[in-house]
């Protein structure tokens, strides 16, 4: 046998077939696609969900585990030559609403839709695992395909990470459809492109009575409403312009009828913030306003904070890698470095706390609708535009490709 031989990179030229080829695997991708749809699960547990994503990959090279704790999936490819690993990942559960759509294949499943999108992702990176599969003798290194349940509120990234879906990975990538971005359009950004969520709960405990006689009750619902719009002013007044946050009052409740003056009132809202700074701020101030006024009406408040997802930060060079790759790969008119982050969040940040990688949205609306008129992502009116899929699917297997090229891996011959 000869002696050791150093792999070369892969051409310039050697992305400028994939979304051909994600096109030529369109009628997979959509199939799939429509069977999540018509039968969405929601939260962890999703077994028809995981039983139709293993079939889908039945026939492919892939050493695929199981989740413990919840119905994940995850699938690894191992290439032609030694080399790192590269993570792609999609999500499963669908969302607790009524589909309202009228299409041929919308959900069987009452109150249950995937209004998000994730019936999408996981046709995408299913039909990824197929195209990177054809390729796997070029490949330096290992792609793992993170089929994750539970994004919607449930921290099934957590699961999955506990599990040792991150084991070895140097490098991770992530998508998601867009309801309102033209179809077929990639929009990204370096830094933070989602924001964190917290939750929180105030009860204000006063002293009923009767309508007609305040002063002989102690009523936690002026209290409660002057909370409203104090926590407005906190935002506006301790919170830096430069690093913002986001809080809305979702849900108020007090009383039961018209002559009756309340012992409890409750508040319930959201908070998002940019940055981790901002958004231990927040959970330090909003205790203190709501406490203060309490304090002033004579009740007493009680403040649940609820942690939720962190920050989704996307890496700097990581960032510019897809976005390089993206205008090869879809061509420049369909990328876009978005301006804003988007203020919903996402778990696929405790990802990308761990491993450098990014996050990037792939626009899916129907060319017959203004974006900025189309229902949005958690509408139960959204009908995500099956024609963008190839985009996500070629960028899935371009980024895998581009990360395991990159390792000049030496064998012994």
């Amino acid at each position: 046998m000869s002696g050791p031989t150093e792999l070369p990179s892969l051409p310039d030229a050697r992305f400028a077939g994939l979304l051909a080829e994600a096109r030529a695997l369109q009628p997979r991708t959509i199939e799939l696609r429509r069977e999540i749809h018509r039968y969405p699960e929601q939260g962890l547990h999703l077994p028809r969900t995981q039983d139709a994503i293993r079939r889908a990959l039945a026939d492919l090279p892939l050493e695929i585990k199981l989740g413990k704790s919840t119905t994940s999936i995850t699938a690894d490819l191992r290439g032609g030559h030694d080399g790192p690993t590269v993570l792609l990942r999609g999500d499963m559960d669908a969302l607790p609403l009524q589909e309202e759509t009228g299409l041929e294949f919308a959900s069987q499943v009452e109150g249950t839709m995937h209004a998000c999108g994730h019936d999408a992702h996981v046709a995408m990176l299913a039909s990824a695992a197929r195209l990177l599969a054809a390729h796997a003798d070029e490949l330096a290194g290992t792609v793992r395909f993170m089929f994750q349940p539970g994004e919607e509120g449930h921290h099934g990234a957590r699961y999955m990470i506990h599990e040792g879906v991150l084991d070895g990975v140097e490098r991770a990538f992530g998508l998601h459809v867009h309801g309102n971005m033209p179809a077929g359009q990639l929009g990204i950004r370096p830094g933070p492109i989602m924001a964190s969520a917290d939750t929180f709960s105030v009860h204000v405990v006063g002293r009923g009575g009767h309508g007609s006689a305040p002063h002989t009750a102690l009523d936690p619902v002026p209290a409660a409403a002057e909370m409203v719009g104090a926590l407005q002013t906190m935002i506006t007044r301790r919170i830096s312009v430069f690093d913002p946050a986001v809080l809305s009052v979702t849900r108020i409740e007090a009383g039961t009828t018209t002559n009756i003056i309340p012992e409890t009132a409750v508040l319930e809202g959201t908070f998002r913030t940019l940055s981790e700074r901002t958004r231990a701020q927040v959970r330090e101030e909003l205790p203190k306003v709501c406490e203060g006024i309490g304090a002033a009406h004579g009740c007493r408040v009680y403040v649940d904070l609820e942690p939720g997802y962190p920050v989704t930060a996307n890496d700097p060079v990581e960032t510019a890698r897809v976005l390089a790759l993206a205008h090869e790969v879809l061509g420049g008119s369909q990328v876009v470095q978005l301006p804003d982050p988007m203020m919903g969040a996402e778990d696929f940040s405790y990802v990308l706390q761990r491993v450098p990688g990014c996050f990037g949205f792939i626009g899916a609306c129907r060319p017959d609708l203004d974006p900025d008129q189309a229902p949005s992502n958690h509408s139960n009116r959204i009908e995500h535009e099956e024609s963008a899929f190839s985009a996500g699917v070629a960028m899935y297997a371009a980024v895998a490709m581009d990360a395991l090229r990159s390792t000049r891996t030496t064998l012994a011959g």
